[in-house]
């Protein structure tokens, strides 16, 4: 509806208006005149990403040597992903095939699914990167976590343990979203009984947002099956595939919680642990406290608040911690000064210091900030980490974080994620020879 735009017209409607306004030109001749001018018929190149994750190239390094490592001891590594979905029955299928001069196959003028047809077909596929062979499982219902892991379960079962007799680990990779995506907790769940079955160490690792484009699977397996389905129409499942040995459905919206997810035998690892796990065929003590007995009202371990400091929490070292909070130190002592004489109306009658002592100290107050900002956890497992309440910690870091601004401190999210204090002993344990009590 805007106005003429004459870039964006064809060479023959160019001269046409040209003609209109008493210039007598034909198409050939402007197409000849636009080339003189160094233009060209050019289409759109997809060159423009985005937003790039700070990590990606340090996650492709990280995917790349386990995947070496793996292969380099006879484990069998994957790819896998979801290929398009698929209208199944008389619809155009996009590219060119061999016919009869003038004799087109026929499809439906409009790509509206038939309730009463076939449905839709859900192609999963599962590479296998050492022996080179691809593996599909065509789905008639829904693209859910049960369903992909179910492929994986037949891939192993017809072709996996047979191709890999030695094998006791298995790594994948695959997308960061979708029915195996990191934040999919039914694929975390559905893997760990796959693993419980196999008796293998699974780990996934999962591809930096935005880069599914470079994954093997898409060029070894997926490629090769849409060129052999272009320009035919997908009229029925045996036209996807020969046979179909088992078409089963998926149930979806099924509900993961929080605990669920707590108790799997999974562990992750120090980089990106919510890109990179491992399940294992079954529950195992990550700590020597763990294995300690405990009366029933002593409370899970905790880690000292002198661990908290450790850098792979702080993501600094200690130096420079030791050095933040020299920075803040006098500037947050002024402030807790100013707010109690607030609360007193009056000067101090008692000499500073005397009195209840602080439930933080100004160096605890900085590092529960540190580790707020890093998003390590919810505020009630920080205070626990603290033995404060919430309302204590949230007043540490109102205080802190505007100082921190003002320095020019900017805190980097961390990857790790814990939802208890043991899950942090455990980091903790696992991350550092750092000796972890518990309080009984």
């Amino acid at each position: 509806m805007s106005p003429l735009r004459w870039t964006v017209k064809s060479t023959r409607i160019l001269a046409a208006e040209l003609t209109r306004q008493g210039h007598r030109v034909s198409a050939d001749t402007v197409a000849d005149l636009l080339r003189e001018e160094g233009f060209s018929l050019q289409a759109g190149a997809k060159t423009i990403e985005g937003k790039q994750h700070p990590d990606r190239d340090a996650q492709f390094r990280n995917i790349n040597e386990r995947a070496r490592e793996h292969m380099d001891a006879a484990q069998p590594v994957i790819s896998v992903d979801t290929k398009k979905k698929e209208l199944v029955g008389d619809y155009k299928n996009a590219g060119h095939q061999w016919r009869p001069a003038m004799e087109p196959v026929l499809v439906k003028t409009h790509d509206f699914p038939d309730r009463q047809g076939p449905g839709t077909a859900i192609p999963y596929g599962i590479y296998d990167i050492a022996a080179n062979t691809g593996w599909v499982s065509v789905g008639t219902d829904h693209d859910t976590a049960a369903f992909a892991v179910a492929s994986i379960r037949r891939w192993w079962q017809a072709r996996g343990r047979h191709d890999h007799p030695a094998a006791t680990r298995l790594l994948i990779t695959a997308d960061a979203g979708g029915s195996n995506g990191y934040r999919t907790r039914a694929w975390k769940t559905e893997l760990a009984a796959l693993a419980a079955e196999t008796g293998m160490d699974i780990t996934v690792c999962h591809m930096p947002p935005g880069t599914s484009k470079w994954k093997k699977i898409e060029h070894r397996l997926f490629s090769h099956i849409s060129m052999n389905w272009r320009g035919r129409p997908l009229t029925s499942h045996d036209v996807i595939v020969n046979s179909i040995a088992a078409t089963t459905t998926y149930d979806t919206g099924i509900k993961v919680t929080d605990s669920d997810i707590d108790a799997l035998p999974m562990h992750r690892h120090r980089f990106h642990g919510d890109w990179n796990y491992t399940l294992h065929p079954q529950p195992r003590d990550t700590t020597s406290a763990a294995k300690k007995p405990r009366s029933a009202d002593c409370p899970p371990p905790r880690p000292c608040k002198g661990c908290l400091r450790n850098p792979e929490l702080t993501g600094m070292p200690e130096p420079a911690l030791d050095e933040l909070v020299g920075q803040l130190a006098q500037k947050l002592d002024d402030i807790r000064e100013q707010g109690r004489l607030q609360q007193r109306g009056g000067e101090r009658i008692r000499t500073r210091g005397a009195g209840a002592k602080d439930r933080l100290t100004t160096a605890d107050r900085v590092l529960a900030t540190v580790l707020y900002l890093r998003k390590l956890g919810t505020r009630d497992v920080l205070a626990q980490l603290f033995g404060v309440n919430g309302s204590t910690l949230t007043r540490a870091v109102r205080q802190v974080q505007p100082l921190l601004a003002e320095h020019g401190h900017t805190i980097p999210p961390s990857t790790a994620r814990f939802r208890t204090p043991a899950d942090v002993t455990a980091f903790l344990a696992n991350s550092s020879a750092t000796e972890i009590k518990s309080a009984c």
